[in-house]
Protein backbone atom coordinates (compact mmCIF):
# COMPACT_ATOMS: atom_id res chain seq x y z
CA UNK A 1 0.00 0.00 0.00
CA UNK A 2 1.18 3.52 -0.80
CA UNK A 3 2.64 5.52 2.10
CA UNK A 4 -0.16 7.96 1.30
CA UNK A 5 -2.45 5.73 3.33
CA UNK A 6 -0.19 5.35 6.35
CA UNK A 7 -1.13 6.38 9.87
CA UNK A 8 1.40 9.18 9.59
CA UNK A 9 -0.50 10.92 6.80
CA UNK A 10 -1.45 14.46 7.75
CA UNK A 11 -3.08 17.16 5.69
CA UNK A 12 -3.24 20.82 6.58
CA UNK A 13 -6.27 21.49 8.76
CA UNK A 14 -5.86 25.13 7.78
CA UNK A 15 -6.55 24.40 4.11
CA UNK A 16 -9.57 22.27 4.98
CA UNK A 17 -10.88 24.94 7.32
CA UNK A 18 -10.56 27.39 4.45
CA UNK A 19 -12.67 25.09 2.30
CA UNK A 20 -15.31 24.87 5.00
CA UNK A 21 -15.37 28.64 5.43
CA UNK A 22 -15.74 29.15 1.70
CA UNK A 23 -18.62 26.67 1.66
CA UNK A 24 -20.43 28.09 4.68
CA UNK A 25 -19.66 31.83 4.68
CA UNK A 26 -22.83 33.77 5.35
CA UNK A 27 -24.35 36.31 2.93
CA UNK A 28 -27.64 37.87 4.13
CA UNK A 29 -28.56 34.70 6.00
CA UNK A 30 -27.58 32.32 3.22
CA UNK A 31 -24.42 30.32 2.55
CA UNK A 32 -22.36 30.81 -0.59
CA UNK A 33 -22.50 27.97 -3.12
CA UNK A 34 -20.18 25.14 -2.05
CA UNK A 35 -16.76 24.85 -3.59
CA UNK A 36 -16.31 22.38 -6.43
CA UNK A 37 -14.44 20.13 -4.02
CA UNK A 38 -17.23 20.11 -1.45
CA UNK A 39 -19.92 19.75 -4.12
CA UNK A 40 -18.11 16.77 -5.64
CA UNK A 41 -17.71 15.28 -2.16
CA UNK A 42 -21.45 15.65 -1.59
CA UNK A 43 -22.17 13.68 -4.76
CA UNK A 44 -19.73 10.98 -3.69
CA UNK A 45 -21.33 10.84 -0.25
CA UNK A 46 -24.77 10.32 -1.78
CA UNK A 47 -23.47 7.54 -4.02
CA UNK A 48 -21.39 5.59 -1.53
CA UNK A 49 -22.24 6.60 2.04
CA UNK A 50 -25.85 7.72 2.41
CA UNK A 51 -27.16 4.15 2.28
CA UNK A 52 -25.81 3.46 5.78
CA UNK A 53 -24.89 6.85 7.28
CA UNK A 54 -28.13 8.51 6.13
CA UNK A 55 -28.86 11.33 3.67
CA UNK A 56 -27.71 14.03 6.11
CA UNK A 57 -24.73 12.03 7.49
CA UNK A 58 -26.35 11.88 10.92
CA UNK A 59 -25.96 8.11 10.96
CA UNK A 60 -27.96 5.04 11.89
CA UNK A 61 -29.72 4.48 8.55
CA UNK A 62 -28.32 0.93 8.41
CA UNK A 63 -26.29 -1.35 10.68
CA UNK A 64 -26.03 1.45 13.26
CA UNK A 65 -23.51 3.31 11.09
CA UNK A 66 -22.43 6.29 13.22
CA UNK A 67 -22.99 9.98 12.64
CA UNK A 68 -20.24 11.70 10.66
CA UNK A 69 -21.27 15.27 11.43
CA UNK A 70 -21.35 15.64 15.21
CA UNK A 71 -19.18 18.59 16.29
CA UNK A 72 -17.25 16.38 18.69
CA UNK A 73 -16.33 13.88 15.96
CA UNK A 74 -15.38 16.55 13.42
CA UNK A 75 -13.20 18.45 15.89
CA UNK A 76 -11.71 15.33 17.44
CA UNK A 77 -10.89 13.30 14.31
CA UNK A 78 -7.84 14.42 12.34
CA UNK A 79 -7.66 14.08 8.57
CA UNK A 80 -5.48 10.98 8.73
CA UNK A 81 -8.14 9.20 10.80
CA UNK A 82 -10.98 10.14 8.43
CA UNK A 83 -9.02 9.42 5.25
CA UNK A 84 -7.80 6.05 6.42
CA UNK A 85 -11.21 5.11 7.81
CA UNK A 86 -12.70 5.67 4.36
CA UNK A 87 -9.77 4.04 2.60
CA UNK A 88 -9.43 0.92 4.75
CA UNK A 89 -12.95 0.60 6.16
CA UNK A 90 -13.58 -1.58 9.17
CA UNK A 91 -12.95 -5.24 8.26
CA UNK A 92 -15.51 -7.67 9.70
CA UNK A 93 -18.18 -4.97 9.80
CA UNK A 94 -20.48 -3.49 7.16
CA UNK A 95 -17.93 -0.71 6.46
CA UNK A 96 -15.78 -1.76 3.52
CA UNK A 97 -12.58 -0.14 2.29
CA UNK A 98 -13.28 2.40 -0.44
CA UNK A 99 -9.74 3.18 -1.66
CA UNK A 100 -8.75 1.84 -5.04
CA UNK A 101 -5.55 0.61 -3.40
CA UNK A 102 -7.57 -2.01 -1.53
CA UNK A 103 -10.02 -2.80 -4.30
CA UNK A 104 -12.58 -0.08 -3.63
CA UNK A 105 -14.04 2.43 -6.10
CA UNK A 106 -12.51 5.74 -4.93
CA UNK A 107 -9.36 7.54 -6.01
CA UNK A 108 -7.15 9.62 -3.72
CA UNK A 109 -8.75 12.80 -5.03
CA UNK A 110 -12.27 11.50 -4.50
CA UNK A 111 -11.50 10.63 -0.88
CA UNK A 112 -10.01 14.12 -0.48
CA UNK A 113 -13.26 15.62 -1.77
CA UNK A 114 -15.39 13.43 0.47
CA UNK A 115 -13.36 14.56 3.50
CA UNK A 116 -13.85 18.20 2.46
CA UNK A 117 -17.61 17.59 2.27
CA UNK A 118 -17.68 16.11 5.77
CA UNK A 119 -15.50 18.95 7.10
CA UNK A 120 -17.95 21.49 5.69
CA UNK A 121 -20.53 20.35 8.23
CA UNK A 122 -18.85 21.62 11.37
CA UNK A 123 -15.80 22.74 13.30
CA UNK A 124 -12.24 21.99 12.14
CA UNK A 125 -9.99 19.50 13.85
CA UNK A 126 -8.41 20.77 17.04
CA UNK A 127 -5.26 19.12 18.38
CA UNK A 128 -6.34 17.07 21.38
CA UNK A 129 -4.51 17.09 24.71
CA UNK A 130 -2.52 14.05 25.78
CA UNK A 131 -3.47 12.53 29.13
CA UNK A 132 -1.50 10.40 31.53
CA UNK A 133 -1.95 6.66 30.91
CA UNK A 134 -4.51 4.81 32.98
CA UNK A 135 -4.97 1.31 34.34
CA UNK A 136 -6.45 -1.31 32.00
CA UNK A 137 -7.48 -3.39 35.02
CA UNK A 138 -9.53 -0.56 36.48
CA UNK A 139 -10.85 0.36 33.04
CA UNK A 140 -12.24 -3.14 32.51
CA UNK A 141 -14.63 -2.73 35.43
CA UNK A 142 -15.81 0.68 34.22
CA UNK A 143 -16.27 -0.61 30.68
CA UNK A 144 -18.37 -3.53 31.93
CA UNK A 145 -20.61 -1.15 33.85
CA UNK A 146 -20.95 1.74 31.39
CA UNK A 147 -19.99 0.67 27.87
CA UNK A 148 -20.53 -3.00 27.08
CA UNK A 149 -24.31 -2.71 26.80
CA UNK A 150 -23.96 -0.53 23.68
CA UNK A 151 -20.50 -1.26 22.27
CA UNK A 152 -20.33 -4.97 22.99
CA UNK A 153 -17.20 -6.76 24.07
CA UNK A 154 -14.00 -7.90 22.43
CA UNK A 155 -15.66 -10.80 20.61
CA UNK A 156 -19.00 -9.33 19.53
CA UNK A 157 -20.29 -5.82 18.87
CA UNK A 158 -23.45 -4.21 20.12
CA UNK A 159 -25.56 -1.51 18.50
CA UNK A 160 -22.87 1.18 18.76
CA UNK A 161 -19.52 1.27 16.91
CA UNK A 162 -17.42 -1.79 17.63
CA UNK A 163 -14.45 -0.52 19.62
CA UNK A 164 -12.58 -3.82 19.40
CA UNK A 165 -12.19 -3.56 15.62
CA UNK A 166 -8.45 -3.74 14.99
CA UNK A 167 -8.43 -1.23 12.15
CA UNK A 168 -10.30 1.27 14.31
CA UNK A 169 -7.89 0.76 17.20
CA UNK A 170 -4.92 1.06 14.86
CA UNK A 171 -6.13 4.43 13.56
CA UNK A 172 -7.58 5.96 16.75
CA UNK A 173 -5.13 7.69 19.06
CA UNK A 174 -5.47 7.53 22.83
CA UNK A 175 -6.33 11.23 22.75
CA UNK A 176 -9.17 10.55 20.29
CA UNK A 177 -10.56 7.75 22.48
CA UNK A 178 -10.32 9.91 25.61
CA UNK A 179 -12.03 12.83 23.89
CA UNK A 180 -14.86 10.65 22.55
CA UNK A 181 -15.61 9.33 26.02
CA UNK A 182 -15.32 12.72 27.68
CA UNK A 183 -17.40 14.75 25.22
CA UNK A 184 -19.71 12.10 23.77
CA UNK A 185 -21.55 12.62 20.50
CA UNK A 186 -24.41 15.13 20.25
CA UNK A 187 -27.62 13.74 18.81
CA UNK A 188 -26.69 10.12 19.52
CA UNK A 189 -26.94 7.73 22.47
CA UNK A 190 -23.27 8.38 23.29
CA UNK A 191 -23.44 10.75 26.25
CA UNK A 192 -20.59 12.84 27.57
CA UNK A 193 -18.85 11.21 30.53
CA UNK A 194 -16.69 14.16 31.58
CA UNK A 195 -19.14 15.03 34.36
CA UNK A 196 -19.73 11.42 35.39
CA UNK A 197 -16.22 9.96 35.43
CA UNK A 198 -13.01 11.37 36.85
CA UNK A 199 -10.25 12.11 34.30
CA UNK A 200 -8.27 9.19 35.69
CA UNK A 201 -11.25 6.87 35.16
CA UNK A 202 -11.61 7.92 31.53
CA UNK A 203 -7.90 7.25 31.08
CA UNK A 204 -8.46 3.81 32.61
CA UNK A 205 -11.13 3.00 30.01
CA UNK A 206 -8.78 4.15 27.26
CA UNK A 207 -6.06 1.88 28.63
CA UNK A 208 -8.50 -1.03 28.64
CA UNK A 209 -9.48 -0.41 25.03
CA UNK A 210 -5.84 -0.11 24.04
CA UNK A 211 -5.18 -3.50 25.63
CA UNK A 212 -7.38 -4.98 22.89
CA UNK A 213 -5.17 -3.64 20.12
CA UNK A 214 -2.88 -6.05 18.31
CA UNK A 215 -0.91 -3.37 16.47
CA UNK A 216 -1.27 -0.93 13.57
CA UNK A 217 -4.11 -1.29 11.05
CA UNK A 218 -3.60 -4.13 8.56
CA UNK A 219 -2.29 -3.56 5.07
CA UNK A 220 -4.51 -5.39 2.61
CA UNK A 221 -2.70 -6.91 -0.36
CA UNK A 222 -5.01 -7.24 -3.32
CA UNK A 223 -5.21 -10.55 -5.08
CA UNK A 224 -3.30 -10.75 -8.34
CA UNK A 225 -5.36 -11.96 -11.28
CA UNK A 226 -8.45 -12.75 -9.21
CA UNK A 227 -11.66 -11.25 -10.59
CA UNK A 228 -15.37 -11.55 -9.96
CA UNK A 229 -16.32 -12.06 -13.59
CA UNK A 230 -17.26 -15.70 -13.38
CA UNK A 231 -18.56 -18.24 -13.40
CA UNK A 232 -21.84 -16.46 -12.79
CA UNK A 233 -24.11 -19.49 -12.39
CA UNK A 234 -23.22 -22.05 -9.73
CA UNK A 235 -24.02 -25.70 -10.45
CA UNK A 236 -25.43 -24.98 -13.94
CA UNK A 237 -26.68 -28.56 -14.35
CA UNK A 238 -28.41 -28.65 -10.95
CA UNK A 239 -32.10 -28.32 -10.18
CA UNK A 240 -33.78 -25.26 -8.70
CA UNK A 241 -33.54 -24.80 -4.93
CA UNK A 242 -36.65 -24.66 -2.79
CA UNK A 243 -36.53 -21.54 -0.65
CA UNK A 244 -38.98 -20.32 1.99
CA UNK A 245 -38.87 -16.53 1.91
CA UNK A 246 -39.67 -14.31 4.85
CA UNK A 247 -41.73 -11.29 3.76
CA UNK A 248 -41.35 -12.58 0.20
CA UNK A 249 -37.75 -11.37 0.23
CA UNK A 250 -35.42 -12.93 2.82
CA UNK A 251 -34.03 -16.46 2.61
CA UNK A 252 -32.42 -18.13 5.67
CA UNK A 253 -28.71 -18.79 5.50
CA UNK A 254 -29.27 -22.43 6.39
CA UNK A 255 -31.47 -22.94 3.32
CA UNK A 256 -28.86 -21.36 1.04
CA UNK A 257 -26.13 -23.52 2.56
CA UNK A 258 -28.25 -26.64 2.07
CA UNK A 259 -28.95 -25.70 -1.56
CA UNK A 260 -25.22 -25.29 -2.19
CA UNK A 261 -24.50 -28.65 -0.58
CA UNK A 262 -27.15 -30.23 -2.81
CA UNK A 263 -25.55 -28.65 -5.91
CA UNK A 264 -28.62 -26.62 -6.77
CA UNK A 265 -28.43 -24.10 -9.61
CA UNK A 266 -28.20 -20.50 -8.34
CA UNK A 267 -26.36 -17.20 -8.51
CA UNK A 268 -24.80 -15.55 -5.46
CA UNK A 269 -24.20 -11.79 -5.58
CA UNK A 270 -21.97 -9.95 -3.12
CA UNK A 271 -23.48 -6.45 -2.85
CA UNK A 272 -20.79 -5.00 -0.59
CA UNK A 273 -17.97 -2.64 -1.50
CA UNK A 274 -15.79 -4.45 -4.03
CA UNK A 275 -12.83 -4.48 -1.63
CA UNK A 276 -14.82 -6.71 0.72
CA UNK A 277 -15.37 -9.26 -2.05
CA UNK A 278 -11.68 -8.95 -2.89
CA UNK A 279 -10.80 -9.72 0.69
CA UNK A 280 -13.22 -12.52 1.50
CA UNK A 281 -16.58 -13.66 0.12
CA UNK A 282 -19.04 -16.53 0.14
CA UNK A 283 -17.59 -19.23 -2.08
CA UNK A 284 -18.85 -18.88 -5.63
CA UNK A 285 -20.26 -15.35 -5.24
CA UNK A 286 -19.66 -12.65 -7.82
CA UNK A 287 -19.26 -8.96 -6.99
CA UNK A 288 -21.97 -6.46 -7.95
CA UNK A 289 -21.69 -3.57 -5.47
CA UNK A 290 -24.79 -1.62 -4.50
CA UNK A 291 -23.28 1.52 -6.09
CA UNK A 292 -22.54 -0.14 -9.48
CA UNK A 293 -25.80 -1.79 -10.48
CA UNK A 294 -24.84 -1.80 -14.15
CA UNK A 295 -22.95 -4.93 -13.14
CA UNK A 296 -26.31 -6.70 -13.20
CA UNK A 297 -26.34 -6.42 -16.99
CA UNK A 298 -24.36 -9.66 -17.19
CA UNK A 299 -26.75 -11.67 -14.99
CA UNK A 300 -28.88 -14.09 -17.07
CA UNK A 301 -32.63 -13.65 -16.71
CA UNK A 302 -33.62 -17.27 -17.25
CA UNK A 303 -35.40 -18.13 -14.00
CA UNK A 304 -32.25 -19.04 -12.06
CA UNK A 305 -32.54 -18.22 -8.37
CA UNK A 306 -30.42 -15.20 -7.39
CA UNK A 307 -29.43 -14.58 -3.77
CA UNK A 308 -27.77 -11.28 -2.86
CA UNK A 309 -25.99 -10.66 0.41
CA UNK A 310 -24.20 -7.91 2.32
CA UNK A 311 -23.11 -7.23 5.90
CA UNK A 312 -25.77 -4.64 6.83
CA UNK A 313 -27.37 -7.32 6.68
CA UNK A 314 -30.13 -6.16 4.31
CA UNK A 315 -29.60 -2.64 2.96
CA UNK A 316 -26.96 -3.06 0.25
CA UNK A 317 -28.26 -6.47 -0.81
CA UNK A 318 -31.77 -5.03 -0.75
CA UNK A 319 -30.70 -2.41 -3.30
CA UNK A 320 -29.51 -5.19 -5.63
CA UNK A 321 -32.66 -7.28 -5.23
CA UNK A 322 -34.91 -4.26 -5.72
CA UNK A 323 -33.13 -3.47 -8.99
CA UNK A 324 -33.35 -7.09 -10.16
CA UNK A 325 -37.08 -7.13 -9.50
CA UNK A 326 -37.52 -3.87 -11.39
CA UNK A 327 -35.84 -5.60 -14.32
CA UNK A 328 -38.25 -8.51 -14.14
CA UNK A 329 -36.09 -11.25 -12.62
CA UNK A 330 -38.58 -13.78 -11.20
CA UNK A 331 -36.59 -15.52 -8.45
CA UNK A 332 -34.59 -13.21 -6.21
CA UNK A 333 -33.87 -13.09 -2.48
CA UNK A 334 -31.74 -11.42 0.19
CA UNK A 335 -29.62 -13.59 2.48
CA UNK A 336 -31.51 -12.93 5.70
CA UNK A 337 -28.73 -13.05 8.28
CA UNK A 338 -26.02 -11.51 6.08
CA UNK A 339 -22.45 -12.56 5.38
CA UNK A 340 -21.10 -12.01 8.89
CA UNK A 341 -23.47 -14.56 10.38
CA UNK A 342 -22.74 -16.88 7.44
CA UNK A 343 -19.05 -16.66 8.33
CA UNK A 344 -19.72 -17.00 12.05
CA UNK A 345 -21.51 -20.30 11.39
CA UNK A 346 -18.45 -21.64 9.59
CA UNK A 347 -20.10 -21.79 6.17
CA UNK A 348 -17.78 -21.75 3.11
CA UNK A 349 -15.87 -18.54 2.44
CA UNK A 350 -13.17 -17.86 -0.16
CA UNK A 351 -10.17 -15.55 0.12
CA UNK A 352 -8.45 -14.74 -3.19
CA UNK A 353 -4.82 -15.81 -3.26
CA UNK A 354 -2.67 -13.03 -1.83
CA UNK A 355 -5.44 -11.29 0.11
CA UNK A 356 -5.36 -11.08 3.87
CA UNK A 357 -8.35 -12.85 5.39
CA UNK A 358 -9.32 -11.55 8.81
CA UNK A 359 -9.31 -13.83 11.79
CA UNK A 360 -11.26 -11.32 13.86
CA UNK A 361 -14.61 -12.50 15.22
CA UNK A 362 -17.72 -11.62 13.29
CA UNK A 363 -20.13 -9.08 14.68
Amino acid sequence: MSPRWSQARRWSSISLLALALVALAAVPGLADPPSDKVAHGAALYEKYCALCHGPTAQGYAADNAPSLVTPQWLSGADDAFIVNSIALGRPDTAMGGFAKQVGGPMSDQEIDDLVAFLRSHGPPFVTLPVHAPGSARKGAAIYAQECVKCHGDRSKRGEAPWLANQTFLGLASDAFLYDAIARGRDGTKMKAYADQLEPEQIADVVAYLRSWSSGPPPVLVRAKGETSTGPIVLNPDGGAPEFTLRDQTYVPADEVKRALDEKKRMILIDARVASDWDREHISGAISVPYYALNGLDRIPNDGTWIVAYCACPHHASGEVVTELRKRGYPHTAVLDEGVLVWKERGYPMSSPAGAVASSAPAQ
